[in-house]
């Protein structure tokens, strides 16, 4: 659907914003492409909405064609599988942790490799299912100690595994 620039929800900026230190991060947002909601967090507005959903349908588009599988996984996981690995301490204070009423841990997923291999290895018994191509694209959370690159190093952000 095409819609006229002069009724669309975009309003430029002329200054850098102070907390920028990017240049890809003060160009989105002078541009009308995002907005701070926090250090590290960003809001889409409508223009770079669309960019960003153009930009998945292209990465989405040559996964498809090169043969690969799309699946999706939670973002809030449990502990037992980064657990298993080693990773629920190896991540220190950089993943966010929360615990249930019932008092069971989880974590609002950093990466999900984990959840990829016991996939993989629930599914499958025998090295003839192989090779599989599979991919994901899913939001991703860091408690980055100090994010600092606008929307490519911050707290939320969107990955394809």
């Amino acid at each position: 659907m095409a819609m006229r620039m002069s009724t669309l929800f975009l309003r430029t900026l002329r200054e850098d914003p102070s907390d920028a230190e990017v240049p890809s991060h003060r160009l989105l947002v002078r541009g009308g492409y995002v907005r701070r909601a926090a250090p590290g967090i960003f809001s889409w507005l409508p223009l770079g909405w669309l960019t960003y959903r153009n930009v998945e349908r292209i990465v989405r588009e040559e996964m498809d064609a090169a043969g690969f599988q799309e699946v999706h996984f939670p973002a809030l996981l449990p502990r037992e599988p980064y657990e298993a690995t080693n990773r629920w301490t190896e991540y220190g204070d950089n993943i966010f942790r929360l615990r249930d009423r019932r008092k069971a841990d989880y974590l609002l997923g950093p990466t999900h490799e984990e959840l990829f291999t016991l996939l993989v290895k629930d599914l499958y018994s025998s090295y003839r299912d192989l090779p599989l191509s599979l991919y994901q694209i899913q939001t991703k959370y860091r408690d980055e100690a100090r994010p600092r690159a606008g929307v490519l190093r911050g707290r939320e952000f969107v990955m394809k595994d």
